[in-house]
């Protein structure tokens, strides 16, 4: 569902996080096209009674001797493998560090507890295969980690203890093929969970029966052929559901039984003929609204006696129907190639 990947880029970090580094950005691309200050290390350096923000592109090596009201640090683009465990020693107040687009393959473990207020750590697009223990030990402040499109082919639980605040996980583009069912035990402030662009046939039982509650999942690009039925019972705060571009060929009735919130729901590109009757019931009219819509395009359904109740869901709430004419009957032969809501008024 092409229209919907804009807003998920948009989101990452959250739209807080996201604001604040677009400013800072801005304000030192004015610090440098005025010729301010740059430090040794050819990054430069914005001061404002806030705290100081460092940004250094391409840089040759992590900076060193960093003002200590620094609250902003990004090294981006710079080609790092490695950094210097003692790298943060000495700016208690950093917020934001930025580390994406570098080639980091290990982070040192006691890299976090100097910055013990860090709100915001973004890792994407580097080549972390793992997570070392205690890395998050005393970042109790951090609300958003990105871990996008990094090397890591497995997780463990214990990666990710200490994160009582984190509101916005990023695990996208990984190749995770499993997950432990422990892996967000503790984070109860969880809202945004993105496990897109992996390699997921399966999910825990447990992952989301935890304390977890979540607004936002992002599910779609993995391989996933079946959803279980009490997957998602525990999610009565779910907003979003991305699970689009899997290989679904059923969903469990009352799969969705909880989800009386659901705004969007995107089960576009996979492998489904049918529905079990009354899955949609808790979504849309009358009972819900899925205010921003729905996309049930790109699957082979099957248009006979066993679709009625899709039918009559369908034209209840075609108002909110993304790809209207890409949702077609892929069966049986008289019904081939006709959409799903015509075939749904015929």
């Amino acid at each position: 569902m092409a229209s919907w990947s804009g807003e998920r880029n948009q989101s990452v970090g959250g739209p807080e996080p996201q604001a604040c580094r677009l400013l800072s950005l801005l304000l030192l691309a004015a610090a440098a096209a005025r010729g301010l200050a740059r430090s040794p290390d050819g990054c430069l350096v914005l001061q404002s009674n806030k705290g100081t923000s460092v940004s250094c592109h391409s840089a040759g090596r992590f900076p060193g001797d960093l003002p200590a009201d620094t609250t902003f640090l990004s090294v981006e683009f710079s080609n790092l493998t490695r950094l210097p465990a003692a790298g943060l020693h000495g700016v208690p107040r950093l917020q934001e560090l930025h580390l994406s687009s570098n080639r980091l393959q290990e982070l040192p473990a006691t890299l976090l507890r100097p910055a013990p207020r860090l709100r915001v750590l973004d890792l994407t697009r580097n080549a972390l295969r793992a997570l070392p223990p205690g890395l998050f030990e005393g970042a109790a402040a951090l609300r958003v980690l990105v871990l996008k499109e990094n090397q890591l082919g497995a997780l463990e639980g214990s990666w990710l203890q200490g994160l009582g605040a984190l509101w916005f996980l990023d695990l996208s583009g990984n190749g995770l093929s499993t997950l432990p069912p422990e892996l967000l035990a503790g984070l109860s402030s969880l809202r945004v969970l993105d496990l897109a662009d992996n390699r997921l046939e399966t999910l825990p039982t447990g992952l989301l029966r935890t304390q977890v509650h979540l607004e936002r999942l992002h599910l779609e690009g993995n391989r996933l052929r079946e959803l279980p039925g009490d997957l998602l019972a525990a999610q009565r705060q779910l907003v979003y559901l991305f699970l689009n571009d899997n290989r679904l060929a059923s969903v469990a009735a009352g799969a969705f039984r909880s989800l009386r919130r659901l705004s969007m729901l995107d089960l576009s590109n996979n492998l489904l003929a049918s529905l079990p009757p009354g899955l949609l019931a808790p979504l849309g009219w009358p009972s819900g609204y899925l205010r921003d819509g729905f996309d049930l395009s790109g699957n082979p359904w099957v248009c006979d006696r066993d679709l009625e109740d899709l039918f009559r869901w369908l034209l209840d709430n075609r108002d909110k129907m993304f790809s209207a004419n890409d949702t077609r009957c892929a069966g049986p032969e008289a019904r081939q190639g006709e959409t799903l809501l015509a075939a749904a008024g015929a």
